[in-house]
């Protein structure tokens, strides 16, 4: 009997409650958004398809934790040229990526700590957005190089924006993530004059992803996705 109750927990733990696009949401990703539980892929993945939505423009492309991973850790460069060649980099005005410290590739969903990684092709610029200070550097110009090679921009530069907002704990890396990418894809779709040298969307950043603002998004997505729930 106690068996069956742990398989039967896990199962409903395990059920899919939410399909968005291509993204499934699992009951488990509740608990996850419930409590102070590190982001796992799915959600992630799951908001920066809602972004994709919210802001539909071909200029902007989000890509999806899992693909950043593996642009980040391919070891064969004719087969990476192959994988991104379906997303058009070389087309997008703006591409925010998610970037993440597992350095195992056998192990899905693994590492510690997110970061974004964005790049705007009219400064020819990738910029690094931390809120751990400089914990996700290498990984963030590991996948910098990966991309800057798929898309034969060598003098693409590398910056790391030294005025992110910072966490305050360690477990909510992955909302100062999902709060970074809105803020970037707000500025994006509606400053008409911006600043593709200097500033960027570094105001926008700095006044709308605060720690309190970063914290709030965990309720935020968990009513989001409660939401869909209901109406799809």
């Amino acid at each position: 009997m106690k068996h069956r109750r742990q398989m039967m927990d896990k199962y409903s733990g395990d059920e899919k409650i939410l399909s968005y696009n291509d993204v499934v949401i699992r009951r488990s990703d509740l608990s996850i958004l419930s409590g102070p539980y590190f982001l796992n892929d799915r959600i992630i993945e799951f908001y920066f398809s809602y972004l994709s939505s919210s802001f539909p423009t071909e200029d902007v492309l989000l890509v999806t934790p899992p693909i950043s991973f593996w642009i980040a850790n391919c070891p064969d460069p004719d087969d990476l040229r192959g994988f991104v060649a379906p997303l058009k980099l070389d087309e997008r005005s703006l591409v925010i990526f998610s970037v993440n410290d597992n350095d195992d590739v056998e192990k899905a969903e693994g590492g510690s700590h997110w970061s974004l990684l964005a790049y705007v092709r009219e400064a020819n610029l990738f910029v690094h957005h931390d809120s751990s200070g400089t914990m996700n550097e290498a990984c963030a110009r590991r996948l910098y190089g990966a991309v800057a090679r798929c898309l034969s921009i060598p003098a693409a530069k590398f910056m790391r924006w030294n005025r992110s907002p910072q966490q305050t704990n360690g477990y909510d890396c992955g909302l100062f993530v999902t709060a970074t990418a809105r803020a970037i894809c707000d500025w994006f779709v509606n400053t008409e004059c911006k600043d593709w040298e200097e500033s960027l969307w570094f105001r926008a950043v700095e006044e709308k992803v605060t720690a309190p603002a970063a914290a709030g998004m965990r309720n935020e997505i968990l009513e989001l996705i409660k939401h869909l729930m209901v109406t799809k």
